[in-house]
């Protein structure tokens, strides 16, 4: 069966978008235990939180692996709250392809509005060093064009603001 997942993964293309490369984590238990598992007792979140909670064993106690979290069910839901992702973090795909955010169910998105303000969701990762604008954090336009905080001398007094050069 992992064969057939794997090859089935590789498969999926939409309009040239592929899923990207990536583990697929299945379970270790045999077919007709993960059938059981899944059909009879209708408890597919039993494995994924397992799953889950061995991938975060592996960093604890020095980071927290899950930042933010993807599914299509309630039992995904489920097994992400257990696992300590914030439920402002869990998202849910309904049947019309649309994002919609747990704790705030009226909140409906898509995958392309969340990757309009990626940046502010999710954090940055580590840029390397050899970035094209090394300094792109200290000179960006909010902070070359914003007010300067006023200084304040150990007397309690605010000295005179310099004006900012207009343009």
């Amino acid at each position: 069966m992992a064969d057939m997942t794997r090859g089935y993964l590789h498969w999926v293309n939409e309009r040239g978008t592929m899923l990207p490369i990536g583990p697929v984590l299945l379970s270790p238990s045999s077919l007709f235990s993960a059938l059981h598992r899944e059909v009879i007792e209708k408890k597919p979140e039993k494995f994924k939180v397992e799953c889950l909670n061995d991938i975060k064993n592996l960093f604890y106690p020095n980071t927290e692996p899950f930042y933010a979290a993807f599914g299509n069910r309630p039992t995904d839901v489920y097994s992400y709250k257990e696992v300590g992702v914030p439920l402002n973090r869990i998202f849910t795909v309904n049947p019309k392809g649309e994002l919609v955010q747990e704790h705030a169910k009226t909140n409906i998105s898509s995958y392309v509005r969340l990757g309009e303000v990626v940046d502010h969701v999710f954090p940055l990762k580590m840029r390397a060093s050899s970035s094209d604008f090394p300094c792109s954090d200290t000179y960006s336009h909010f902070t070359y064009w914003r007010q300067q905080l006023p200084r304040v001398d150990h007397a309690g007094t605010t000295p005179p603001q310099t004006p900012l050069p207009s343009s």
